[in-house]
C-alpha cells in the first residue's frame, strides 16, 4: 500500500473506491453546489497517484475521483460568467465538459497541479457555449474576435460602473473610450467599433408575436419573404402556365372530333355576352341525341383529357 493511500481521509478513501458515492441524488442547482463543495480535496500526492493510474491503465475510477475533486472549481469559474444572461446550470455543465477534457490530457510528470491546468479547459468550454448561445447569430467567429468579445464586455462593465459613480448613464462607448479600449487591448479602433455594434444589437424575432390585445405585430417575416421566388410557388406557376397552354392542347388532341367540339363549346368558349358556350340541350339538338348523352360524352372526354395530362405533365 502506498503512502498516499495510507494518508487518505475516510471520505477520500470512499470516493476512491466509488467516485460517485459522495454525490447524492440532486433536485436543484443549490443542492448540487452544496454537494460538490463537500467533496474532499486531493493532496498533491493523491492527485499524482490517481493521474498516473489513469495514464497507465485508463483507470476510470481514478479519472472519476480527479473530476469530482475539482467540481467546485467549475462552480467557482461559472460565477464569473453570470452577467451574460445564461443559466448557471448550463455554464456549470459546459465547464464540467472542459474539466473532463483536462483530466484526460493531464500529465502529472510536468509538476503542475490539475487545478491550474484545468482552468484553461473549463474557461474554453464556457466561452464556446456563451458565443454559441448569447445571440442567435454569432457575434464572434475568429480567435481574435472571441478575445475582443470577452475583454470588451469586461471593460465596458468597468466603464459603466465609473459612469454610474458620476451619475452619467450611457449604453455605448464615447470616442475617447473607444480609443482607450483599442489602445489597452492592442487592437484596431475599427475592430472595437464593430464589436461594440454587435454587442449592442439585440435579437429580433422573425415571426410576429401576439400581444395582450390579440393583434399580431409586424415582424421581419412579413417583408423578408419574397413569395414570387418561393420554390413551391414557382413550380405551381410553371405548372399552371403549362396546363393553360401546351397541356390543354395536347389533351384536346387525344379526343375525337365530336368529343373535342363538345368540350370546347362547354368549357373553352366565351360568347360576347360572357354567358359561356353552348348548353347541353343546344348540342343535343345539333347532334340529334339527348342532353344526357351529350353529358356522358363530356364526362368521358374529361376523363380522357385528365389521363392524357397525367401522361405528359412535366
Amino acid at each position: 500500500m502506498s503512502d498516499a493511500s495510507m494518508n487518505m481521509t475516510p471520505a477520500t478513501a470512499l470516493a476512491v473506491r466509488d467516485p460517485w458515492a459522495l454525490v447524492p441524488s440532486l433536485g436543484n442547482l443549490d443542492a448540487y453546489i452544496s454537494a460538490v463543495n463537500r467533496l474532499p480535496l486531493l493532496t498533491q500526492e493523491e492527485e499524482v497517484s490517481l493521474a498516473r493510474r489513469l495514464r497507465a491503465s485508463g483507470d476510470l475510477q481514478a479519472a472519476g475521483q480527479l473530476v469530482l475533486s475539482h467540481l467546485r472549481l467549475v462552480v467557482s469559474i461559472s460565477r464569473q460568467y453570470l452577467g451574460y444572461g445564461l443559466p448557471q446550470g448550463d455554464l456549470i455543465q459546459e465547464g464540467n465538459v472542459g474539466l473532463m477534457k483536462a483530466v484526460k490530457r493531464f500529465d502529472p510528470e510536468q509538476g503542475v497541479r490539475l487545478v491550474s491546468y484545468a482552468m484553461h479547459w473549463i474557461k474554453a468550454e464556457i466561452h464556446e457555449y456563451i458565443l454559441k448561445n448569447w445571440r442567435m447569430v454569432k457575434v464572434a467567429t475568429t480567435k481574435a474576435q472571441r478575445k475582443l468579445f470577452f475583454n470588451l464586455r469586461s471593460m465596458k462593465q468597468n466603464l459603466k460602473d465609473d459612469a454610474e459613480a458620476t451619475d452619467t448613464h450611457r449604453s455605448t462607448l464615447t470616442q475617447g473610450e473607444v480609443d482607450t479600449v483599442a489602445r489597452t487591448l492592442n487592437v484596431k479602433r475599427e475592430d472595437v467599433l464593430e464589436m461594440e455594434t454587435r454587442l449592442s444589437g439585440g435579437d429580433v424575432a422573425l415571426e410576429p408575436g401576439t400581444g395582450d390585445d390579440g393583434e399580431e405585430s409586424y415582424a421581419p417575416i412579413a417583408y423578408l419573404a419574397d413569395e414570387s421566388n418561393e420554390p413551391t410557388r414557382v413550380l405551381e406557376a410553371r405548372s399552371r402556365d403549362w396546363l393553360a397552354g401546351d397541356g390543354i392542347s395536347r389533351a384536346l388532341d387525344a379526343l375525337d372530333a365530336r368529343s373535342r367540339r363538345i368540350v370546347e363549346e362547354r368549357w373553352l368558349k366565351v360568347n360576347d355576352d360572357t354567358s359561356g358556350g353552348m348548353t347541353l340541350h343546344e348540342l343535343a339538338a345539333e347532334y340529334g341525341v339527348s342532353a344526357e348523352r351529350i353529358r356522358q360524352i363530356e364526362v368521358a372526354a374529361m376523363k380522357k383529357m385528365r389521363k392524357a395530362l397525367g401522361d405528359v405533365r412535366p
